[in-house]
């Protein structure tokens, strides 16, 4: 079998496959993950190949998705093709975990994955990874609990406020708002950086007073919080911070989350950013042929997972500049019709 990656995240830890691949399959292939920039696409994965997902918390929509993409891999490609998700801290830590190869597909928020081909932000240098599709939009989820006394970011100051996991999307847009709203996020707020479970417990057993979640929708651990705390908590609308946050990456787009998704009482007002599929420059491309193929065909398939989902398009799925577009996800778009 050849196999693009060895290791794989799981839980808390990281959990080495080398030797069960080895016996099982032959051994890793050199050049398995090496792009021949003249080769032909035919969107054909010939020999077995095995591909890591970088998804995020188990309670979030990333993981929820990705999962599901790796369940559709094998069945569109004739067995060839398989993946495994690994929950993850998200964004950032995808991105940084796909450079070194311990994964080899990636979820992550568009403004991070600029950031990453840019160098800007919590990357030093401009990073080797590319698009294989825009695919569905984040909401960003602000929630406090109804007697912290918060109706705005601003009123956070001196608040315990979880922050999302360490190198995670949800961080750097959380730490983008707090300073949009003049606040310090190392300094006016007492951060906890948790991941998504953690935080809903703290919510729920009061030790945290609010906290910054972006996901899709409906986002799992969410849906639990409303389901159990009900009228004990509630949005607050972030859009008065929209044009600040514009300024910082234009990927920042005005939103709503209906009062069905989580049977609250009014929409809420938000910001909402889009998703991408991100991997090396130098993967295979017919592996990225096939996953991105498999992505829009198996659509429907992936919404049964989460409606999110619904939200992958071809009208949109080009749209990913300055994320360049991998050429096996080219030649997958240009097939199937894509704008």
């Amino acid at each position: 079998m050849r196999r693009i990656n060895v290791r794989f995240a799981a839980g808390v830890g990281v959990l080495a496959l080398v030797a069960a691949g080895t016996a099982g399959c032959g051994g890793r292939q050199d050049g398995a993950a090496t792009d021949d920039a003249a080769s032909e696409i035919t969107c054909k994965v010939i020999k077995d190949t095995r591909v890591g997902i970088a998804t995020g918390n188990a309670t979030g929509v990333y993981y929820v998705v990705g999962n599901a993409l790796a369940g559709q891999l094998s069945g569109a490609t004739d067995g060839k093709l398989t993946g495994t998700a690994a929950e993850t801290g998200a964004s950032v830590q995808n991105i940084e975990q796909l450079v070194t190869g311990q994964y080899d597909v990636a979820f992550s928020l568009f403004d991070t994955a600029v950031n990453a081909v840019q160098g800007k932000g919590t990357f030093g240098s401009p990073q080797p990874v590319l698009a294989l599709a825009r695919i569905y939009d984040n909401y960003t989820q602000v929630i406090v609990r109804a007697d912290s006394g918060i109706t705005s970011v601003a009123d956070m100051k001196g608040k315990k406020i979880s922050t999302g996991s360490p190198k995670s999307g949800t961080e750097v847009i959380a730490n983008r708002l707090l300073t949009a709203a003049g606040l310090d996020p190392a300094k006016d707020v007492q951060a906890q950086r948790l991941d998504l479970t953690k935080t809903v417990d703290g919510m729920k057993d009061g030790s945290i007073d609010g906290f910054f979640w972006s996901g899709g929708v409906p986002t799992g651990g969410v849906t639990d919080l409303f389901t159990t705390a009900g009228d004990k908590v509630k949005f607050i609308d972030i859009t008065p911070l929209l044009p600040k946050m514009t300024e910082l990456n234009p990927a920042y787009q005005a939103g709503s989350i209906g009062k069905d998704v989580y049977h609250t009482a009014a929409d809420t007002p938000t910001i909402v950013v889009p998703n991408v599929l991100l991997v090396r420059d130098n993967l295979d491309a017919n592996v990225a042929c096939a996953i991105t193929r498999t992505v829009f065909e198996k659509r429907d398939a992936l919404a049964q997972a989460n409606p999110s989902a619904k939200g992958i398009s071809l009208e949109k799925a080009r749209k990913t500049d300055p994320v360049k577009l991998h050429r096996g996800a080219e030649k997958a778009l240009t097939d199937l019709g894509a704008a």
